[in-house]
Parts: C-alpha cells; structure tokens; sequence
C-alpha cells in the first residue's frame, strides 16, 4: 500500500474513534474497526493463500471477536493501533534503508559530452564506451572512466567513504557519481549507467539488505510455527476459563511482532551504515559470521605494505659529498636501468626536490648494478666489485649487510672506482597499517601475516608492526593450509589478499576481504567484504560494526521476548486489556527498530565529517534535478 494510503487509513480510523468517544455512537466505533482492520484483513488473507498465518491474522481475529462480544472500543482501538503501528513501521525502516536511497539519488542522470569537439549535453543512456566527457569544477562525474586531460581533486566520498577529495591526473580512475571539487577533467568513458562502480555497489547493497541472516531464517520458522501456536493456546485458554475476551486478549499480546522485526531491521542498518563508510558487506549471514572473527590471515605485499619498492637510506662513506650528492648521482645513473629498483630511487630524488637530467651512455652489469657517465665522471651504482671493477680496495660492507638484515636492498654508490655512499630500498609499511593492527588487538583479533616474501623481510616487517605470527616464502597453497589450520583450532578466519594468488585461502576463509575494491568489479561482486579504499583500518571498523549489530539484534530479541512476557503476566493476573496490549505491542515494536537505527549513527569524528559532506553531496543533486 502506498504511503497515502497507510496513513490516510490511519487518519480516517483515528477521526472516527474521536467522533465515537465524542457522540457515544457505536456505529462510529464498528466503522473505525473496519477502516482500519480492512487492510489488514486483506493482508492476511494473502497470507492464508500462500498457506501461511501471519501476524495479521491474530488480530483480525482478535478485533473480529471483540464485534461479536459487542467490545466495539477494544475491536477499533486494536485495528486502530496496528495499523498506527505499521505506518510508523514502514516509515522508520524507510529511514534505515537511507544508505541505499543516497546512494541512488548519487546516480547521474546527464553528462557533457564532447561531440566534433564541442560540448553537447546528453543523457546519460546516450552515452557508449569511448565517448570523451567534459567535467568542470563543481559538476559530478557521470561515468566510470580513465582521465585524459586536466587535474583536479575529486570527492569519492559516495564510493570509497573518504572524506578528502583524491586528486586526479591523466591516466587517474574515476567513478559515476562522485564530484569534482576542483579543476577541470576530460574523462574517456569506461563503465556507463548499470556498468559503473555506483550501479554495481547500489545492487550489492541491495542484495545484501534482503539478505538473510542465519539467526533471522530461524526466527522466521519459529514465527511459522509459533503464530498458530499462539491460535491454538488462545482457544484452549478461551475453552477452560469458558472466557472469550480473555482469549481474544491472548491472541492480542502474542503477537510476535518485535521478535521477527528485530533482526531485518537490525541487518538493513548495519549493512546501511557499513555502506557509507565504504565497506560493502554481502549479506546478514556474513555480516553474523564477521562478529565472530577471531583470526585474520593478511597478505604482506599490497597489504601491509606499499607493494612498491621506495627508498629508505642515503649514507654518506666520503664526507667531501653530501646525501643530496650521492643520491643525484645515484639517480642519474640509474635513469638508464629498466630495474624496478631504479624508479624507486630516482622517484626518492624527486621527492626530496632534487634535478634528476637523464644520462646518454650507460652501462648496465647483469646481477651487479649499472654504470654511467655522469659529468665526465663514471658513477656506478651497485656492488662493490661493480664500484672498484675489480681494482683497488673494496668497500666495507658491514653497512649493507646491516641494511639487508633490516629487510632492505643496499647499494653502493661510487665515482670512479672508489665508493662514495650507500642508497637502500625496500617495501615501506603503509602509514596506516601499525593503526589498523593495533585495532584489531584491541578487538581480540590474532593477526598472522602470511607472504612469499623471504623469511628475514618478512619478519622485519612483522616486527614492526607487532603481528602474531610469521609465516614467510609461502606458495598460493600455504595460505589455504594456515586459513584450515586456524579453522581446525576453532577460530574463525578472515582472510585478506589480493584476490589472485590468494583465492584459494579467500574461499577457504569464513570471511574473504578485498580492499581496494572500488577499482574492482569482480571484488565488489564476489568478496564477503569489500573494503571500497584502499585503507587497512576499514577492516577492524567494519567487525566491530558487525559485533555492534549482532548485539543490537540480541538487545531487540530480548525486549521482544520480555514485552511477551510482562503481558501474558498481566493477562493471568488482570489488568491488560486487548488495546492496552496492543499498543505496548506496538511500541515494543517501533523500540526495536529505534535501537536498530542507532546503528546508522557515525562513531568516528572523520565519519561525521564524510557523512555531513555526503549530505551536501546529495543535496545539491537534488536541488539540480529539481531545477532541471
């Protein structure tokens, strides 16, 4: 039934009841039944179709045989309260659903197109792959697409949850639906309408609210059976104390309408809120089983780390250069060298503001280093037998050999023949992986960090960052082994990798988690949870968001089993009337959903921040479309 309609049923039964209580007209109160208790009688006959007693048909038949008794108040205030109580229901779970609701008023609608070279605006069915689009600052991005011209900051806080706009270059990705908060943009369209990241995450997340939670499918058979339990109870209450009121009464109060409600509601919210913060969770049944996790299994490279090799030293052997020297040096050198060891040290040169010219003779020296000539000098770049070619005294070692036992590849620098610095590289721990560790200790969470990486790097790393366990120079198969292992002592597991080389142990796991997942169709489709950023400490927020909802659903089944209770007491000891257990029906069933929603409250203060940039997100697109 249409919104109207609900409460215009609800407005007309109440006005009825007020003009009954006003003239003393029974007939006014039998017409308020009706109004009210029509709809619900339609609904429980469909119900009854399917073979199915529902909620409906308790008070159907409750408000029916209080007519028969001629109790025209408690028939109409019954009707009048169930109906009152599903308005503000489907109102409030309406609210609950908000994450996905945003989400698809983010969706855009139009786009400027560039057609013979000049801008034309078109729907956005209208486009096809390849089409060049124009963004200017202030306008939101309506295909997922590659940049071709232009920079500017980019807020992906509808995708990724993050609250600082990303800045965008040519070659950068962007995503439908998010906003250019800077600059202008010239973008080759990719992903269009129901192919883009936003079409594929607003399907996910509702797919993932109509998911069943393990705990909500028993409750639904309990309910099966428990409703014509109640029916039958009633009447034989009804048939011993030879009292109809009273059975009508029962029939009223046993309505399991709190119990079933508490977990569908609860799911929606926490899969909502998880939403917005940039986590897409699949379903109830993982949301559940999240609570539980009690191991993670990481991925070291790309994970833990920054999967690129950066540089981390620059020493100084001959005193007559400076760190700056040596590493120019080193850098123009290695301009020459296809090594992926090369880029990471002439991106640190550049870094550090410093004038890297390419070289135009060099030499490279397979398993040594490179040599160059830089200035009218050779620079050689490498190992000592590389830098003395042979001749002359060798450098000390004892640094490198201490760099290498830190997990980090050493090099010396020299000029003609003799050794003047050392540069080092290695895989850097991202800045927010020792947060995202500490996060999930603070949860209970075993850590075990599982890599291909040699033994000594793999264990600098993990020492760094306090992890509880090695596990190093593994295969694919190794992962899978260490995700059985853990199972087979009783934890239960979240895997994190890179969805390639670590899908066996993804599937294995009870949880699989990518991250990054924005850029990954196939990730948002099949991970149990895809963290949207690129950001490691999503993963503890989003199980204790888990653990958050899981309690929610335990408080509301508590409330809903209580509520039953303290009625049918005060129908055995008198005092509950079939409208006074109406409406506490009622309200126990708006207090679960109330405490569901909190759920959708931001816990963090950069949440807060996100959500309230969301909304102005969300807002000016509104106020576009209404314009339009």
């Amino acid at each position: 039934m249409k919104t109207w309609k609900t409460w215009g049923v609800v407005a007309a039964s109440g006005v009825l009841i007020v003009l009954a209580l006003i003239t003393g007209w029974d007939i006014l109160m039998i017409a308020a039944a009706v109004v009210a208790g029509w709809p619900i009688a339609v609904s429980a006959w469909q119900a009854l179709r399917i073979k199915m007693i529902s909620i409906d048909l308790l008070v159907v038949v409750a408000a029916t045989g209080a007519l028969f008794i001629q109790n025209y108040w408690e028939s109409a205030a019954v009707t009048f309260l169930f109906a009152l109580g599903k308005a503000l229901e489907k109102a409030t779970l309406n609210r609950t659903r908000k994450a996905l609701s945003d989400l698809v008023e983010a969706a855009p609608e139009t786009a400027t197109v560039l057609r013979d070279g000049e801008p034309e605006t078109v729907e956005i069915w209208e486009l096809v792959p390849g089409d060049v689009v124009l963004v200017k600052n202030g306008e939101q991005v309506p295909v997922d697409g590659r940049v071709i011209t232009g920079n500017g900051g980019v807020d992906e806080a509808t995708i990724t949850g993050e609250s600082v706009p990303a800045e965008k270059s040519e070659g950068s990705e962007v995503f439908a639906g998010t906003w250019l908060r800077s600059g202008v943009l010239r973008i080759e369209a990719v992903g269009i309408g129901s192919d883009s990241t936003l079409a594929k995450i607003i399907h996910r997340v509702e797919d993932a609210q109509d998911d069943k939670a393990k705990t909500q499918t028993f409750m639904e058979k309990f309910s099966k059976y428990y409703t014509p339990g109640v029916m039958l109870a009633a009447l034989a209450v009804g048939l011993i104390a030879w009292d109809v009121e009273l059975a009508l009464t029962l029939l009223v109060i046993g309505c399991p309408g709190a119990l079933v409600i508490s977990i569908p509601v609860s799911i929606v919210a926490g899969i909502g809120r998880s939403a917005k913060d940039g986590v897409l969770i699949q379903g109830g049944e993982y949301l559940e089983t999240s609570a539980k996790v009690d191991a993670v299994v990481v991925d070291k490279t790309g994970t833990l780390t920054n999967g690129r090799p950066e540089l981390t030293d620059v020493d100084v052997i001959d005193d007559s250069y400076t760190p700056e020297e040596i590493l120019t040096l080193a850098a123009r050198a290695e301009t020459a060298s296809e090594h992926p060891l090369a880029e990471a040290i002439i991106r640190g040169a550049e870094d550090r503001g410093l004038r890297v010219v390419p070289v135009e003779h060099a030499e490279p020296v397979a398993g040594k280093g490179i040599r160059a000539e830089v200035d009218g000098r050779v620079v050689a770049v490498g190992s000592a037998d590389l830098i003395t070619n042979g001749s002359g005294a060798a450098p000390d070692p004892t640094r490198i050999l201490e760099l290498n036992e830190q997990g980090r590849t050493a090099m010396f620098v020299g000029v003609d023949g003799r050794a003047i610095g050392i540069v080092a590289v290695a895989d850097t721990i991202r800045a927010d992986a020792p947060e995202a560790i500490k996060a999930l200790h603070d949860r209970g969470v075993k850590v075990i960090m599982a890599t291909g990486d040699a033994e000594r790097v793999a264990r600098n790393v993990a020492a760094e960052l306090g992890v509880d366990e090695v596990r190093a120079e593994l295969m694919p198969e190794d992962k899978l082994t260490i995700v059985k292992e853990l199972q087979a002592q009783g934890h239960t597991v979240a895997m994190v990798g890179d969805g390639v080389n670590d899908t066996p142990a993804l599937a294995q796991a009870d949880i699989g988690v990518a991250m990054g997942a924005a850029g990954s169709p196939a990730a948002i489709e099949t991970a149990d949870i895809a963290l949207m950023a690129d950001r490691l400490p999503r993963l503890p927020h989003a199980l204790g968001l888990a653990q958050r909802t899981v309690r929610t659903m335990r408080v509301n089944i508590g409330i809903a089993l209580f509520t039953v209770a303290i009625l049918l007491a005060g129908v055995l000891f008198g005092g509950v009337t079939m409208s006074l257990g109406m409406l506490v029906h009622e309200a126990s069933v708006l207090l679960v959903i109330g405490i569901a929603m909190l759920l959708l409250r931001p816990t963090l203060k950069e949440e807060k921040v996100r959500d309230a940039k969301r909304q102005a997100i969300i807002d000016n697109a509104k106020e576009e479309k209404a314009a339009a």
